[in-house]
C-alpha cells in the first residue's frame, strides 16, 4: 500500500484533484464528501506517485514505508474503507474550477476574521482576477486555532500554515491586525469601505454545564485551557490548579482528548514544542497523574475521531483505560467502537500517568468552599428520542465522589452574536442562506454553520459563501465603496505579521524549537514595529 492517509484531515479535495488514477475517496459528489472524518486511499489502485502528498495542506498522507509504529494502524483504516465501500467506478476525475473575471480594482471585500476560515475566504476571493481582499484580526497574529486551538504534540497539523501563508502572499491581499470589529472600527465602516464584508468570526466562547458549583476556581472550559498553554494573548497569563493528582474533563471530543494528553505527556518532549512557556513551566511543577474524560453516552457516541483514538493509543508512557461499556454493545459496531474494545482488553502497566474514557457518566455538581475539591458523577442509561437520535439519562443510581482539583468542561464552543448582524440564539449562527446574510453581508466558517468539521471543511464552507457574493456582485446587488476608514488603533500589515513570526522562529530555533510564542501585546508590537522601523 503506498501511500496511508494518517489523520482527520482538510477534506478539502485537493489530494482527490491531483490523484491520476482516482484512488482517494470519498470525492466530491460522493457520500460522506465534506462530513467524513477523513478521506481514504485504495491500496488497490494507488500507483506511487505522490501527487497527492504535494497536493495535501496538513501532511496529512504519508508512504507506507514512513509510518511510525503509533500510525500502522492507519493502514487497515484505509484499506476496510474499501472493503465496506468498493468504489468501482475509477474513472479519473478532472474538476475545471469556475473563475469569474472582474476588472482590476473593482471588487474590494473585508474579511472580518483570520482563522482558517477567513483565510480559505480570501484564497477562493482571489481565485477570481480583479478582487481584492482586506482580512481584519483583533489580535497582532493570524490563523486563529490553527495557531491557538491545535495542541503543540500535533505540529504536523499546524502545517496548514504553510498555505495560509501561500494564500496571503497573493496579489490583491492585506491585513489590518490588531484591530477589532465594533470597538475600533463599525460594521458600517466596512460597509462603507468595501463592496463586501464576509464574517468568518468563529465560536470564541464554550458551553456551560449548568450545574452547581460551576463558577468554583479550578472549574475551567477546555477553550480557556487550550488558549492558555497554546499562548493565546487573552488568556496565556492564567493559572490553573495542577498541583491535583486527578484532573477531569467533563466531554470526550477531540479538544477533551487533547487536553488530556498535554495533562499527562512528558514536559521534557512538549519542551520541544511550540507549547506556551508559562504553561511548560506549570506542568513541570504539576501534580497531575491520572486524567478521567467523562461522556454521558456510549463509546458508540464518543464524539472524538478515530484518529484522534489511533493517537491516543499510541501512547508508550500513558495508560489508557475504558470504562462503562454498555450492556450488549457489539465491539464490532464501528472502527471507533472496535479501537476502543482493544483498548479496555489492556493490561495497565501500573505505576504511569493514566487516561481513562470513561462512558454513561454524568456530573452532578462541584463542590468546595472557593475551590473545587471534588466532583459529583452519576450513572445514565441510553434511549432513542422520537426523531431516532440516542440520548443518555441518569439511571437514578447512587451517586459517585470523584476528587479533583481541576474540572475542565469540553462540551463545545458556541459563537458571540455580531453586531449588526441578525442571530440565532439556539444554534448560535447567524441565519443565512449559502451563506449570504443579505447583499453585502456574508459568513463562513463556524459562525455559517456551527462548531462543526475540520480545518478543511472550512475550505467547502467558503466555496459555497463566495459563490454567493460573486453572484450578488455580477447581479449588480452591491454598492460601490464610498471612502476609506482610519481605525482608532493602528493597525498591523502583513509586513508586521511577517516579522513576529521571524522573530518567533529565530527565538524557538535558538531552544531547537518550532518557534517561542510572543503572548503579550508588548513583545508582539516590539517584534511588529521591527518591520516599521526597517521600511523607514
Amino acid at each position: 500500500m503506498p501511500y496511508v492517509v494518517t489523520r482527520s484531515c482538510c477534506a478539502d479535495a485537493s489530494c482527490v484533484l491531483a490523484c491520476p488514477v482516482n484512488c482517494i475517496h470519498p470525492a466530491p459528489g460522493e457520500p460522506g464528501f465534506g462530513t467524513a472524518e477523513m478521506l481514504y486511499v485504495d491500496p488497490r489502485t494507488c500507483v506511487d506517485c505522490g501527487a497527492c502528498t504535494t497536493a495535501c495542506p496538513v501532511d496529512a498522507l504519508k508512504p507506507h514505508t514512513k509510518l511510525g509504529e503509533g500510525e500502522l494502524p492507519f493502514l487497515e483504516l484505509n484499506a476496510g474503507y474499501y472493503r465496506r465501500n468498493p468504489h468501482a467506478d475509477r474513472t479519473p476525475m478532472y474538476v475545471v474550477p469556475r473563475r469569474r473575471s472582474v476588472p482590476e480594482g473593482e471588487l474590494s471585500v473585508a474579511v472580518v476574521g483570520a482563522g482558517p476560515a477567513g483565510m480559505f475566504a480570501a484564497d477562493e476571493l482571489l481565485r477570481h482576477p480583479g478582487v481584492s481582499v482586506t482580512v481584519h484580526d483583533r489580535l497582532p497574529t493570524p490563523y486563529g486555532l490553527a495557531r491557538a486551538g491545535v495542541a503543540p504534540d500535533h505540529q504536523d497539523t499546524k502545517q496548514v500554515t504553510r498555505l495560509f501563508g501561500a494564500i496571503e502572499s497573493q496579489p490583491g491581499f492585506r491585513y489590518r491586525l490588531g484591530v477589532e470589529v465594533g470597538t475600533d472600527l463599525t460594521h458600517a465602516d466596512l460597509l462603507a469601505e468595501h463592496h463586501a464584508v464576509l464574517y468568518a468570526v468563529g465560536a470564541a466562547t464554550d458551553r456551560r454545564l449548568g450545574i452547581e458549583g460551576e463558577d468554583l476556581r479550578g472549574s475551567v472550559s477546555a477553550t480557556d485551557f487550550v488558549g492558555w498553554y497554546n499562548g493565546h494573548p487573552d488568556r496565556a497569563h492564567d493559572d490553573h490548579p495542577l498541583d491535583t493528582e486527578r484532573a477531569v474533563v467533563i466531554g470526550n471530543g477531540n479538544v477533551a482528548l487533547d487536553v488530556a494528553r498535554i495533562l499527562t505527556a512528558d514536559p521534557g518532549t512538549l519542551a520541544r514544542t511550540d507549547i506556551s512557556d508559562r504553561a511548560l513551566a506549570a506542568l513541570r511543577a504539576g501534580r497531575v497523574r491520572e486524567v478521567v474524560l467523562l461522556g454521558r453516552r456510549g463509546p458508540a457516541q464518543a464524539a472524538f475521531t478515530v484518529p484522534e483514538l489511533l493517537a491516543l493509543s499510541a501512547l508508550k508512557d500513558v495508560d489508557v483505560l475504558v470504562e462503562g461499556w454498555p450492556d450488549g454493545l457489539d465491539p464490532d459496531t464501528s472502527e471507533k467502537t472496535r479501537l476502543l474494545a482493544d483498548l479496555a482488553a489492556r493490561t495497565p502497566a501500573g505505576g504511569r500517568r493514566r487516561i481513562v474514557l470513561r462512558f454513561l457518566t454524568s456530573p452532578v455538581r462541584l463542590t468546595g468552599d472557593t475551590s473545587v475539591r471534588a466532583l459529583e458523577i452519576t450513572p445514565t442509561e441510553l434511549y432513542e428520542d422520537e426523531d431516532g437520535t440516542v440520548r443518555a439519562r441518569p439511571t437514578g443510581g447512587d451517586t459517585q465522589t470523584l476528587e479533583t482539583g481541576l474540572v475542565l468542561r469540553s462540551v463545545g464552543y458556541r459563537a458571540r452574536p455580531v453586531p449588526g448582524l441578525p442571530f440565532d440564539e439556539a444554534s448560535a449562527t447567524v441565519p443565512h442562506e449559502h451563506g449570504r446574510v443579505g447583499p453585502g453581508v456574508y459568513v463562513a466558517g463556524w459562525i455559517k454553520r456551527g462548531p462543526t468539521g475540520f480545518i478543511g471543511t472550512n475550505k467547502t464552507c467558503a466555496q459555497e459563501t463566495v459563490a454567493s457574493l460573486l453572484d450578488d456582485f455580477a447581479a449588480g446587488r452591491l454598492t460601490g465603496p464610498a471612502r476609506v476608514v482610519r481605525t482608532r488603533t493602528q493597525a498591523l500589515d502583513l509586513d508586521a505579521w511577517r516579522a513576529i513570526d521571524r522573530a518567533e522562529r529565530a527565538a524557538g530555533e535558538a531552544q531547537g524549537r518550532p518557534r517561542v510564542k510572543f503572548t503579550d501585546a508588548e513583545s508582539l508590537l516590539g517584534a511588529a514595529r521591527a518591520a516599521r522601523t526597517a521600511r523607514t
